[in-house]
């Protein structure tokens, strides 16, 4: 099931404004009531009741994604984002002091899921290490080559945007990219240890160096939208870690 706002949605982000499956447990029509008025004991009772058996503070995380993945941090206002997710304003500064903290927890939020899929990619997938590894970059070549904006990369969506703005949102891309990097390493040095990767190399460098190349490569994919930045990330990874067969 996937979770479809019944709020307007700006046409550039209306395609692909979905929730999915597991982070929000609510019924497909079901939304937030847009309450302003919390002196009313019965409205503010059925928004406590709510919050009890779904997370709204999530529920706004969620649903504020896919639409920063599409129109960055500074492009968006608080009332699109409270309108999109149906909840009152004061629901909002309830979970965030300010649109400063909700961009550094949007960013914490997107690196728990990232890593979160992470894990599952590159420590239980299946194969070598190697194969885990490639298949990671495999899958960035596509998702940041395709037309699916929520596929996109936060990090370079946001990272060159907001570091000057916030000190606090800065610190959360580093914390998270700093994840990222070391959950790579781990797979590099698994590769090693496997054998199934040849090449002396010392993991953590070559983790850090692979994920800035395909960041890079990416920002610059988003001006030429051609493929050719993300086929070169490709090709020098290969080089790289000395791949010169099928994998």
């Amino acid at each position: 099931m996937r979770w479809r706002s019944r709020a307007p949605i700006p046409p550039a982000c209306a395609a692909v404004f979905t929730v999915s499956a597991g982070a929000f447990p609510i019924a497909p029509q079901a939304h937030f009531p847009l309450l302003d008025d919390w002196s009313n004991p019965a409205l503010s009772s059925t928004l406590m009741n709510a919050a009890t058996t779904a997370d709204v503070r999530q529920h706004i995380l969620d649903t504020a994604k896919p639409i920063m993945l599409c129109k960055g941090f500074t492009g968006v206002g608080l009332n699109e984002i409270l309108a999109a997710a149906g909840v009152p304003k004061g629901s909002f500064y309830h979970y965030f002091g300010s649109k400063e903290a909700f961009g550094e927890s949007i960013l914490e939020s997107y690196f728990d899921d990232y890593v979160a899929h992470l894990d599952e990619l590159l420590v239980r997938g299946p194969g070598a290490a190697i194969d885990r590894l490639m298949r990671y970059w495999t899958q960035w070549q596509q998702m940041q080559m395709g037309n699916d904006p929520e596929g996109k990369c936060l990090v370079v969506k946001l990272g060159a945007e907001v570091c000057d703005l916030s000190e606090a949102m800065r610190a959360a891309l580093e914390r998270g990219t700093s994840q990222i990097v070391a959950r790579l390493a781990a797979c590099i040095a698994a590769a090693l240890d496997d054998g199934s990767l040849k090449v002396d190399l010392e993991p953590q460098q070559t983790a850090a160096m692979l994920y800035e190349l395909w960041v890079g490569a990416t920002l610059i994919e988003k001006i030429r939208r051609d493929g050719e930045p993300l086929a070169v990330a490709m090709a020098s990874t290969r080089r790289v870690l000395g791949l010169t067969g099928a994998r």
